[in-house]
């Protein structure tokens, strides 16, 4: 209460005061705090946890001396301090702005302290300030040798579950109340004793229970440290370990990486109900240690593997290095070589080691020299690969002379871009140019032979075919004589027939492909035409024709010939004789579609996916009459016209309904 001084005006006691303006000293504290402490704290709510109960407290002690002054009050926030990372200092100067504060406000105040207030609020502040320091300081003292021995438990690089059991121990001897700890780690879904100390941890050991379950679980999934006031009677026990007959107090902190749950870490107590806050604030120090401890085993272990993988990729290199017959090099941006293989090594001539550091002007020849590097820092600047550049030696060169190599360069990139230097490749294809010399020769003496086969033999071939005609024409011969003249004309129309294959084949495959002329045409017409000079060849085969719909198009119709008579030619060579060859050309909308059908034994299904290779006669075996002498061409050619056209060709072949070639024919050129 208030006293009334001499002059009747009413003086102040500081416990009153302190009482009266607690929450106006409480927001000029907040406010100073967060002045000195700009750079470090933001609107925490612990920063107030324990200042409102610490100034009525602080008014008990001026009331009633010290024997009001206690201990758990002013522990539990030295703890919080401790546990936040303040230093000593900063915690004097926490008091010391409370004290400030509290003052300027006495001195807003109109009236005074009565005589001997003062005192006993400063004496009151000094003994908080000291018991605060001192709990302060002796709980970051058990907190530094709690971790130094932590720190000697792992100099001999345990096991996890070893090292884990040493930090259990070190809690325990550092914490009287402790009589019984564990850590649980997370492993498939479960939450999996790991290491247990004390109390019941022969049988802790090994067991394992849910993420969500029981009082461990819940501090698994609030993420959280939580407390338990009698774990031998309370419903939310699950390990029986936890409920061994007196264990009272149990204390859960969870191991988090981030937000990434690793474990949980449980101590027990005989003796409390609840854990002092030194106890607490320990075991949270002690959990982020091993917190600490799992994430850089965890760490160890993948960069042990990622060595181990690095090394074993490096050795799958270097053997696919000494085993490839590339000569293959890296070369740096000065121009230096840095790696080579073997192969590379013997074409330059000179051992792998000899090459480390050099230029590549120092290993080779001037020649070489001045032709590469100009390309070398060209690739350099712009970042583009070149690729299959040759380089030639003569043969009077003092080393490598004769050969020719073909060599690719590639720039070598970091992730972002950056050139590291070049890949370079070397092949020494001498013998391949010597190939291609050889392979040269034959393609001239291929030239020389299709204008023999073109000029040379089809001329007096023509000269045969007209003088067969004319003397088909003398009414003097008889039919023996006429039936000679017939086979010279047929014979002379299938060699005929057989130069042109050759010819187009060899274009097929050596040239530009077969040429063809297109107009338009209409395709009936040209095949009824066809079939016509046909039917003369063939006077003893019925040869029907057919024709339906639209038969307009562009095509060649040279070449529309030469497939109707390839196709009509194999079916009467291997058609049942006395039975027609029918052709049947219909119009499509997008197409026209040629049909050639014969009866006979059909196409047997080994030959059907190499019907149309060259060179295969295709015969059936049954009949080995009808295995005439063939180049085996003819399908092939037709395959390649209508290829040229933009069509396809198909077979069917059957016992039943005989043999079907199927031409498709497009109306309209390729890409119009």
């Amino acid at each position: 209460m208030n006293k009334e001084g001499p002059d009747g005006d009413r003086t102040l006691r500081a416990a009153d005061f302190l009482r009266a303006h607690r929450e106006e000293i409480l927001a000029d504290w907040e406010q100073a705090m967060h002045a000195l402490h700009a750079d470090r704290l933001e609107r925490h709510s612990w920063l107030m946890d324990h200042m409102p109960e610490l100034l009525i407290a602080l008014a008990e002690v001026i009331e009633h001396g010290p024997e009001a002054l206690g201990t758990a009050l002013w522990d539990e926030h030295a703890m919080e301090r401790l546990d936040q990372g303040f230093d000593l200092g900063e915690v004097a100067a926490e008091y010391a702005l409370l004290r400030k504060c509290v003052l300027r406000r006495l001195e807003a105040e109109s009236r005074a302290l009565a005589p001997g207030e003062l005192e006993r609020l400063e004496e009151a502040l000094d003994r908080i300030l000291t018991r605060t320091m001192t709990c302060f300081s002796q709980a970051r003292q058990r907190i530094l040798q709690a971790l130094d021995r932590m720190t000697q438990a792992t100099l001999d690089n345990p096991s996890m579950d070893t090292l884990l059991a040493r930090l259990l121990s070190v809690l325990m001897e550092s914490a009287l109340a402790v009589d019984a700890a564990a850590m649980l780690m997370v492993e498939d879904e479960r939450l999996v004793v790991r290491a247990a100390v004390g109390l019941g941890a022969d049988k802790a050991r090994g067991s394992s229970l849910r993420l969500d379950e029981g009082f461990i679980g819940q501090v698994a999934t609030q993420r959280k440290p939580l407390a338990m006031r009698s774990a031998s009677t309370d419903a939310r026990v699950v390990l029986e370990a936890l409920k061994a007959p007196g264990l009272r107090a149990v204390y859960g902190v969870p191991l988090l990486e981030d937000d990434r749950l690793l474990g949980v870490a449980y101590m027990a107590s005989r003796t409390a109900f609840l854990f002092a806050e030194p106890d607490t604030l320990l075991f949270r120090t002690i959990a982020q240690r091993v917190t600490a401890y799992l994430v850089q085993s965890r760490l160890q272990a993948r960069e042990r593997a990622a060595r181990v993988e690095a090394q074993r990729s490096l050795a799958q290199l270097d053997a696919l290095l000494a085993a490839t017959p590339m000569g293959i090099a890296f070369i740096d941006p000065e121009l230096r070589y840095l790696r080579v293989n073997q192969a590379m090594a013997d074409i330059n001539g000179a051992s792998p080691e000899e090459h480390q550091g050099r230029l590549f002007r120092e290993v080779h020849l001037r020649e070489i020299a001045d032709a590469v590097e100009p390309v070398l820092r060209r690739a350099l600047e712009t970042g583009e690969p070149v690729r299959s550049m040759e380089l030639s030696l003569p043969s009077s060169a003092p080393r490598g002379g004769g050969r020719t190599w073909q060599a690719s360069f590639y720039p070598v990139r970091t992730l972002f871009g950056e050139v590291l230097g070049l890949g370079c490749t070397v092949v020494d294809i001498t013998e391949h140019k010597q190939a291609e010399a050889t392979l040269q020769q034959a393609v001239d003496f291929r030239e020389q032979l299709l204008a023999v086969l073109g000029h040379d033999l089809r001329n007096p071939l023509n000269a045969i075919g007209a003088s067969a005609f004319q003397l088909s024409r003398a009414q003097e011969w008889g039919p023996p004589e006429r039936r000679a003249v017939d086979r010279i004309r047929k014979a002379t129309a299938r060699m005929g027939r057989m130069i042109n294959d050759i010819l187009d084949f060899a274009r097929s495959r050596l040239g530009g492909g077969i040429p063809v002329s297109r107009q338009r045409m209409n395709m009936a017409e040209v095949c009824q035409a066809a079939l016509e000079e046909l039917q003369v060849s063939h006077p003893e085969r019925q040869l029907v024709f057919e024709s339906h719909g639209d038969t307009w198009g562009e095509w060649d119709s040279d070449r529309v010939t030469q497939v109707l008579g390839n196709l009509v030619a194999n079916a009467i060579q291997h058609g049942q004789e006395g039975v027609p060859v029918r052709t049947t050309v219909r119009g499509e909308p997008e197409e026209v579609v040629l049909e050639v059908h014969n009866q006979g034994e059909p196409i047997p299904a080994e030959l059907m996916p190499r019907i149309f290779d060259p060179f295969k006669v295709h015969a059936a075996a049954k009949d080995p009459a009808k295995k005439t002498r063939s180049l085996g061409l003819g399908l092939y050619i037709v395959s390649q016209i209508a290829g040229v056209h933009g069509g396809r060709v198909e077979v069917r072949s059957t016992a039943r309904e005989g043999t079907t070639f199927t031409v498709h024919w497009p109306r309209a050129r390729p890409g119009t």
